[in-house]
């Protein structure tokens, strides 16, 4: 459990990191600012989660790798944005791979510290949406998880496929890739036929 904890932690803190740094370049960041987006969208909701469930320092703090993959991702993008921009809608895509790996993630290592399923899934989904929130707040914009397409809601059902995985005693890889498939086929899903939930009115 613990190894599989810290493969998908790096992996979406790889590729939350890719996503955060884009958004950098895009609003034509310095190499710093890049750098600080890459970071902070991938370890912010991950930190949030170790905070709330007691898990301190944070593993994003403790652990050295955390800090190299987002560098290392920042700087590939800052450089090579071009080749990672002319993949299809490739902040999206990666940003919905992300919010899989991190739903699932979130919701295990709750799990692993004792919540029950509503906290697990409740926890899964703040690992999943924290980070992009701290990065969009930060280049000024309208958390996407406020506006965007299901999520998220995404986020919600990728950590509760792995909830009712572990409860029905359901092989652990399996549910992993049920619950990250889950995630990232609904959020994408949802961009392609723009679902949405109902928008607030300001009365006329």
């Amino acid at each position: 459990m613990d190894y599989l904890l810290v493969t998908l932690d790096l992996v979406g803190t790889f590729v939350f990191a890719l996503s955060g740094a884009l958004v950098g370049v895009r609003h034509r960041l310095d190499l710093f600012g890049v750098l600080v987006l890459s970071f902070v969208a991938a370890n912010g909701g991950g930190v949030m989660r170790d905070t709330m469930i007691g898990a301190t320092p944070p593993a994003a703090l403790q652990d050295w790798r955390y800090v190299a993959i987002s560098i290392a991702a920042g700087l590939v993008t800052f450089w090579r944005a071009g080749a990672i921009e002319r993949w299809r809608n490739p902040v999206q895509s990666i940003d919905a791979l992300g919010l899989g790996v991190f739903a699932v993630a979130g919701a295990l290592k709750a799990q692993a510290f004792g919540l029950g399923p509503v906290g697990a899934m409740l926890l899964g989904m703040l690992t999943g949406i924290g980070g992009g929130m701290i990065r969009d707040v930060l280049v000024a914009q309208v958390p996407t998880v406020l506006k965007a397409e299901l999520y998220a809601i995404a986020a919600l059902v990728g950590a509760g496929v792995v909830v009712l995985g572990t409860a029905l005693s359901l092989p652990l890889p399996g549910v992993v890739v049920a619950g990250v498939a889950a995630c990232t086929g609904l959020r994408l899903f949802a961009i392609r036929r723009g679902w949405k939930l109902p928008v607030a009115r300001p009365p006329a």
